[in-house]
C-alpha cells in the first residue's frame, strides 16, 4: 500500500507556517507523507518542522513589496512558480493539497485545482486573506481558525481553531502563578515579525511600574533587529531586568513562565495564549486587512481573559494603568487565565487533520447543504 502524501502550501510569516508545522506534525504520525511548499521567505520559518518534511522551495512573489519592475514581475514569478508545482504534482501525485495563506500558497494550491486533486484552505484570521479569498470558492473544504470567520456568500465554513505546534501542546493549561510579591515574567510579543510601536511604548509602559511592582519585573520583549539595541538599552538604563531578541525560539516555555503577555492579536499568538491560558494585553494591528486582529482578539476580549487597545489609543499611561491592573489582582488575573483556557482549542491540529483524511476518502462538502458549522471537522 502506497504511504499517501500531503503537500502543505503556506508561507511568507509565522502566522501562516506555525500552524502549517502544527498539522505537519499530526499527518506525520498518522503515517502520512508530507511535502511543504513554500518560498525563500517562508523558508525562514521551517528550522520547527520535523526532519521527515519535505521542503520544496518554490518561485513566488508579493505585492506588498519591491519597486514598480518587481511588481511587473510578480504574475510572471507565480506563474512560473504555478507550472513547476503542476509538473512535481503529476510526477509525485499528492493525496490532498491544503493551503495556509499567503502568496507562496498560490502555486500549489492553483496546481491542485488544475489538477483536480482533492484540495482545502485554513484561514487562521477573521477576515479572509487575499490569496484565501481568490481560493474560497475553487477549494474542496474551507477550515476557520478564528470563528466567527467573515466568508464569501456561499462558502461554507468548518471550524477547526488554530492549530499549535507540539511544543505549544506540551505547555497545555500549564499551571498559572498569580502575581505576587516575587519574581514575574512580562512576555512581550509583536508577532513573528516583531512590532515597532510595542517598542516604542512598552518599556516605558512598565519603566512607569510602581516601585514595589517593577523592582519584580522581569521581560522578555521580542523586538525588531533595527530596534533591538534601544530596547535593550532603555530597560538597562532603567535597571529593568529584560531579554531583548528579534525572534524567540521557545515562546512556548516562555509563555508558560509569564504572569502577562503583552501582544499583538496574530492568530497564531491568539491560539498560544488561550491553549497555554495566560492574561493578556493585546494591540491589534492597525493595518492589518480589513482589521482582521481586532476580529482575532475578540474571541478572548469577549471571554474576559484579554484586555483590549487599539493602536491608536496605545500610550505609555494607557498600557502601564492596564499592567498594573493585572498584576495587582491576584484574582483577576488567574480568572483571566482560566478564561482563557476556555477559548483555547488544543485539538485544532487533529480536528484539521480529520478533514484532510476525510478528503482523501472521497468527502466533498460542498456536495452537502451550504451552511457554516462551528466546531465540525467531518
Amino acid at each position: 500500500m502506497n504511504t499517501p502524501l500531503l503537500v502543505i502550501a503556506a508561507g511568507g510569516t509565522g502566522g501562516h507556517m506555525f500552524p502549517a508545522q502544527a498539522l505537519a506534525e499530526v499527518m506525520l504520525r498518522k503515517g502520512w507523507r508530507v511535502k511543504l511548499s513554500t518560498d525563500a521567505r517562508g523558508a525562514r520559518y521551517t528550522g520547527g518542522f520535523p526532519h521527515s518534511v519535505e521542503i520544496e522551495e518554490i518561485s513566488s512573489a508579493t505585492f506588498a513589496r519591491g519597486g514598480v519592475a518587481a511588481k511587473l514581475a510578480v504574475p510572471f514569478r507565480i506563474l512560473g512558480g504555478v507550472f513547476g508545482a503542476t509538473l512535481r504534482m503529476m510526477r509525485d501525485k499528492p493525496d490532498v493539497v491544503v493551503g495556509f495563506g499567503g502568496y507562496p500558497s498560490i502555486p500549489a494550491i492553483a496546481a491542485a485545482t488544475l489538477l483536480r486533486k482533492p484540495r482545502m484552505i485554513h484561514e487562521q484570521n477573521g477576515i479572509l486573506g487575499r490569496v484565501n479569498k481568490v481560493f474560497s470558492k475553487r477549494v474542496d473544504a474551507v477550515a476557520c481558525g478564528t470563528w466567527p470567520t467573515d466568508l464569501p456568500e456561499g462558502v461554507q465554513g468548518f471550524h477547526t481553531g488554530n492549530p499549535v505546534r507540539g511544543a505549544v501542546l506540551e505547555r497545555a493549561g500549564a499551571g498559572y502563578i498569580v502575581p505576587g510579591d516575587y519574581p514575574m515574567s512580562i512576555l512581550v510579543m509583536g508577532g513573528s515579525q516583531g512590532a515597532r510601536i510595542l517598542s516604542d511604548v512598552v518599556p516605558e509602559a512598565i519603566a512607569m511600574l510602581p516601585p514595589e511592582v517593577l523592582r519584580n519585573i522581569r521581560v522578555a520583549h521580542q523586538a525588531r533587529s533595527e530596534d533591538g539595541a534601544r530596547v535593550a538599552e532603555f530597560y538597562a538604563n532603567h535597571g529593568i531586568d529584560a531579554e531583548v531578541e528579534p525572534f524567540f525560539h521557545d515562546v512556548p516555555r516562555r509563555m508558560s513562565e509569564a504572569q502577562l503577555v503583552i501582544s499583538r492579536s496574530g492568530a497564531s499568538s491568539v491560539a498560544d495564549i488561550s491553549v497555554i491560558g495566560r492574561p493578556s494585553i493585546l494591540v491589534p494591528f492597525a493595518a492589518a486587512t480589513g482589521d482582521h486582529q481586532t476580529a482575532n482578539a475578540r474571541g478572548l476580549v469577549d471571554a474576559g481573559a484579554a484586555i483590549l487597545i487599539p493602536e491608536d489609543a496605545l500610550a505609555p499611561d494607557v498600557l502601564c494603568a492596564q499592567i498594573t491592573a493585572v498584576l495587582g489582582q491576584p484574582d483577576g488575573a488567574l480568572q483571566m487565565s482560566q478564561a482563557a483556557l476556555r477559548v483555547g482549542k488544543p485539538d485544532a491540529a487533529n480536528d484539521l487533520s480529520e478533514m484532510v483524511e476525510a478528503l482523501a476518502k472521497g468527502w466533498r462538502p460542498k456536495q452537502t447543504a451550504n451552511q457554516s458549522n462551528e466546531g465540525q471537522s467531518q
